[in-house]
C-alpha cells in the first residue's frame, strides 16, 4: 500500500500522526512524507535562508529513522492559501509521484493559516490529480504516469487537539519512542522552545498521545477524522 502524509511545516507529521506512519512502515507499506512549506519563519533568531537547510536536514533526519521517503513542495511560511493554483498543482504534482492508497493531512479546523490552507489544499489537490487532462508543471512525477486514484483522505490531531473527536484511533504504545526521537530531529524548534519559551513541545505531544490512548484503551494513540465527502469513504481498515 502506498501512503503519503502531507504536512504544513517540517514537524508537523511527526506530531499529528509519525507514529502510525512508522506502523505503516512495519506492515509493509510505502509511506511518503511531504511537508509544503520550508518552515522559514519558524525561528526569531535563525535568519529564513539559513533556517530552510537546517529544517530541510531535520525532516530528512526524523524520515529516515523510521523508513519514510520526504520531500518538500517548497513553499514558504504563509505563502499556501486558498484559490494558490501553483499550491494546489504543486500538491497535484506530489500526489500523483506517490499514488497514494490513502491520504493523511491536517485537520481543517486548526489553529493557523497554514495548516488550515494545507487542508484544503490537499482536498482540492486529490481531485485535480484524478483528471487525466489537468495540466500542471512536474517537478516529482512523470506527466505520462497514469492519473492519481481518488482516494479517502484522513484528518490528524490539530493542535493540543482542540474541538477534535477522533473516528480512529491508532494504537502507537510501540512506536512512541520512535514518534519522539523522530520529534526531537527537529532540533531548532524544540530546543528554542525549551530555552527560551520554557514550553517542553516533545512532552506536550507526548502527553496528547497519552491522552488519546486512554480514550481506546492503550497505553499511547494517535486519532484520526475521515473526510466524508462523495467518493472518499471505504469500507476498508487502511490505518494500521
Amino acid at each position: 500500500m502506498n501512503v503519503l502524509a502531507i504536512g504544513c511545516h517540517p514537524d508537523d507529521v511527526e506530531c499529528g500522526c509519525s507514529g502510525t506512519l512508522a506502523k505503516c512502515v512495519k506492515r509493509g507499506d510505502r509511506v511518503i512524507v511531504c511537508h509544503a512549506s520550508t518552515g522559514n519563519l519558524g525561528h526569531v533568531v535563525i535568519p529564513p535562508e539559513e533556517l530552510i537547510k537546517i529544517r530541510a536536514n531535520e525532516a530528512k533526519k526524523a524520515g529516515a529513522l523510521a523508513g519514510i521517503e520526504v520531500i518538500c513542495a517548497g513553499f514558504n511560511d504563509l505563502e499556501l492559501y486558498d484559490n494558490n493554483k501553483a499550491a494546489r498543482d504543486k500538491i497535484v504534482d506530489v500526489i500523483r509521484y506517490a499514488n497514494p492508497d490513502f491520504i493523511i493531512t491536517q485537520n481543517p479546523d486548526d489553529y493557523m493559516p497554514d495548516h488550515t490552507a494545507i487542508s484544503r489544499l490537499v482536498f482540492d489537490a486529490s481531485f485535480a490529480a484524478t483528471l487525466p487532462n489537468y495540466q500542471y508543471e512536474a517537478h516529482f512525477s512523470n506527466p505520462n504516469d497514469p492519473p492519481a486514484k481518488l482516494v479517502p483522505i484522513f484528518y490528524m490531531d490539530p493542535t493540543a487537539g482542540v474541538n477534535f473527536v477522533p473516528e480512529f484511533y491508532v494504537d502507537i504504545s510501540e512506536e512512541i519512542d520512535l514518534k519522539m526521537e523522530m520529534l526531537e530531529c527537529h532540533e531548532s524548534q524544540l530546543v528554542w522552545m525549551r530555552d527560551h519559551d520554557n514550553i517542553d513541545f516533545a512532552d506536550f505531544i507526548k502527553t496528547c498521545s497519552r491522552f488519546r490512548g486512554y480514550q481506546c484503551g492503550a497505553e499511547y494513540a494517535e486519532g484520526f477524522r475521515q473526510c466524508k465527502a462523495y467518493l472518499k469513504g471505504t469500507t476498508e481498515r487502511l490505518l494500521p
